[in-house]
């Protein structure tokens, strides 16, 4: 999909806010195909943002897993290290 959107779930601590609203922003604006709507668009771009946050936080307070909650300091390295042996050329 788009690659600045994460996977937000099983993590500790959870995801905040702030990275619901991004993920919901980014999915948004690969939809519309633009990263700034016009004004005439500026409102019906807002309320999707808000409508894909809001069922992102839904979804994240509904989902249930046995797994154990990831750390976000670790995850953050393997994907540094994925990207060093993917762009080391």
């Amino acid at each position: 999909m788009c690659r600045s959107i994460h996977q937000l779930h099983n993590f500790e601590p959870p995801a905040t806010d702030e990275e619901v609203q991004a993920a919901a922003l980014q999915y948004v604006r690969k939809i519309a195909g633009s990263t700034r709507p016009s004004a005439v668009n500026q409102e019906a771009f807002d309320q999707a943002v808000a409508a894909v946050s809001a069922a992102t936080a839904d979804l994240l307070a509904a989902l249930v897993t046995t797994a154990a909650p990831k750390n976000r300091d670790v995850e953050a390295a393997k994907a540094r290290a994925r990207a060093e042996r993917r762009y080391a050329s």
